[in-house]
């Protein structure tokens, strides 16, 4: 990736989760509460806090991703590098259609209120001129769109709550009897969940931005999580508000019920206080759904599945200026089109979406891929990412509209035909597929990707220790060994890169070893020893050795299958106390022991300490 074309990091934990309110709540409750409710009858509360379950079950496979790897295109940059090009080509299309889509219905359903209001503004017409507006915004900066969302997400939680307050007292029992109509399952509330799933969708639309996102390590779990709760309890507390002050058979006529049960009880100030809560809901998902899907063109195009064009970000500010205005084009022309069957093709793909990074966090965890660091993981594994993927696949098909998912779908594919073809990429896949012929198969390109990303987003400096590690050579021993064959192989290898002798330097590692022993941690040691007649001379050298080596006779202690030796010229002398330290701290972290164990090559042995959480100073050795 060129410097220039990183996004900035922005938008901070309360943007998350007013991005994640603003994208959630919109037509999926000011609008569907009266089909779903015609569908399963008062049933529909739990329709909706079952769907509130399911987008806390399936997000938290994304939340692992995002976190791991937090950058532009969310999904679809999870799926290329997890599942390989062509499914991350698919996903790009897809969750780029759908924000679009779910952004476009939020702005023809403000075209409608400004129609309602203004019966001479024509709906297609309000709806281009509305999108023009959210596009100028989103020109201008992410962090200027951000700002917006706050102050409209802010208000519109004050009209939800309010509308629930007062709603309350207004709530007769009478009407949530009986709670399933005649004839009708519970599979059938369940599965109702799937049609009204796009009211959840909005939280991809945070997930592609998590490359602006600052401290992404808590803001994107804490931000996500906490939103989609809000969110939840709201629409089931909403929804029962609804359905018990409303006449049953208004209700599942209604286009707009929350508004039409204000007027009811409040009249025309209760109508309008609705009315701008839903304008509100409106306009913070088109604004959100804009924001998003515009960062899958970026993602696209900077590993060269889409035109180069789309990468570029511009101005001061790195605003993604062509993708953004061509999801712009798409949401404006969407005005025009049948919206509720793009509705639910838009339930559809976000469910699809789920069930992609499902199976990415199963192939990423059983790859092997040693820099896959996600500050969160998926709880209930592998049960809950298997169990998402089976349900979700589920309801995709009990929806049965997949005529326009399969266009995009060859979209996608034509796009990856024509430049797809052209770019090699690495995948976890492709490692999980490898490590089974061999146990040391790696995939270094993905590996190098995943550790900028990571010191990317713990904002690692390169110092001194890192240098060296960089060109450390690195012994790994299968079997266990004696002592004096441990030191002998990281002495030649040691030797081969200072140009000096190897068996000068065993004897004086041996010779150390007598002196005192090395070993600064159950079965870690750090051996080191002075290169002899040599000034400005400073190695590090990473030796593993599964089997174990006995540093010692005694048979309680457990042998040393960690040690990383350090040759140094008298004048070094300061930078081998340095680099003992540094090996100290890397060694104490939590997950060290097992990340050190999983390693198969040696650049799996440097990257566990170029990327440990540990103090860091400026400069090379020696300076």
């Amino acid at each position: 990736m060129k410097p220039d074309s990183r996004l900035p990091q922005t938008l901070g934990l309360a943007d998350v989760f007013c991005i994640s309110v603003g994208a959630m709540i919109s037509a999926g409750i000011f609008l569907l509460p009266g089909q779903v409710y015609a569908h399963v009858g008062p049933a529909s509360i739990v329709s909706y806090a079952f769907g509130g379950l399911l987008a806390t079950a399936g997000i938290m496979a994304v939340l692992e991703l995002a976190t791991a790897m937090p950058r532009a295109g969310g999904i679809y940059y999870f799926a290329t590098r997890s599942l390989g090009p062509l499914a991350g080509t698919m996903s790009g299309v897809l969750n780029w259609a759908a924000l679009a889509l779910k952004g476009a219905f939020a702005i023809y359903g403000t075209a409608q209120i400004a129609h309602g209001f203004f019966p001479a503004l024509p709906v297609p017409a309000t709806g281009l001129a509305l999108t023009a507006a959210f596009l100028l915004v989103n020109l201008l900066s992410t962090s200027a769109a951000a700002k917006m969302q706050r102050v409209l997400v802010a208000v519109l939680l004050l009209v939800m709550v309010a509308y629930v307050a007062l709603g309350a007292d207004k709530i007769e029992a009478a009407r949530f009897v009986p709670f399933l109509p005649e004839g009708r399952r519970w599979s059938a509330v369940f599965a109702e969940a799937g049609f009204l799933f796009v009211s959840f969708g909005g939280l991809l639309g945070v997930i592609s931005v998590a490359e602006e996102v600052k401290n992404p390590r808590r803001s994107i779990p804490v931000g996500i999580l906490s939103g989609l709760a809000v969110v939840t309890l709201l629409y089931a507390l909403v929804m029962a508000v609804t359905v018990g002050a409303i006449d049953p058979a208004a209700l599942g006529e209604s286009a707009s019920p929350l508004a039409d049960a204000a007027r009811l009880h409040y009249g025309r100030a209760g109508f309008a206080t609705l009315t701008v809560g839903a304008l509100l809901a409106f306009v913070t998902t088109g604004n959100a759904g804009l924001m998003g899907a515009a960062r899958y063109p970026v993602a696209l195009a900077r590993d060269r599945y889409a035109p180069r064009l789309f990468a570029a970000a511009m101005g001061r500010r790195r605003v993604p200026v062509p993708a953004l205005l061509l999801t712009g084009a798409v949401v404006g022309a969407v005005q025009f089109l049948d919206l509720e069957t793009l509705v639910k093709v838009a339930s559809t793909v976000v469910m699809l979406s789920y069930v992609l990074t499902n199976l990415s966090v199963v192939i990423l965890r059983e790859s092997g891929i040693m820099n896959y660091r996600p500050s969160f993981r998926t709880p209930l594994y592998p049960a809950l990412p298997i169990g998402c993927t089976v349900v979700f696949a589920l309801l995709v098909a009990e929806q049965g509209s997949t005529a326009v998912a399969a266009g995009l779908v060859l979209a996608s594919l034509a796009l990856y035909m024509r430049y797809g073809l052209k770019v090699r990429r690495e995948s976890a896949l492709k490692q999980l597929v490898g490590r089974l012929a061999r146990d040391d198969f790696e995939t270094p390109a993905l590996e190098a990707e995943l550790r900028e990303v990571v010191r990317t987003r713990d904002g690692l400096v390169e110092d001194a220790f890192d240098l060296a590690v960089q060109e450390a050579p690195a012994v790994i021993l299968p079997g266990p060994s004696t002592l004096r064959g441990f030191f002998e192989e990281a002495a030649t290898a040691a030797a081969a890169a200072l140009g000096c002798s190897a068996a000068e330097l065993l004897d004086r590692l041996v010779a150390r070893e007598r002196a005192s022993s090395t070993e600064i941690a159950p079965g870690v040691a750090v051996p080191h020893a002075e290169v002899p007649g040599a000034t400005g001379k400073f190695l590090v050298v990473l030796a593993k050795c599964d089997g174990g080596v006995r540093f010692s006779d005694d048979d309680d202690s457990p042998p040393v299958r960690t040690a990383v030796f350090v040759f140094a010229s008298k004048d070094r002398r300061g930078d081998h106390l340095r680099a003992l330290a540094m090996v100290a701290q890397t060694i104490l972290a939590r997950r060290f022991g097992a990340r050190w164990e999983k390693a198969r090559t040696p650049q799996q042995l440097r990257d566990i300490f170029l990327l440990a959480r540990r103090t860091r100073g400026p400069g090379a050795p020696g300076t």
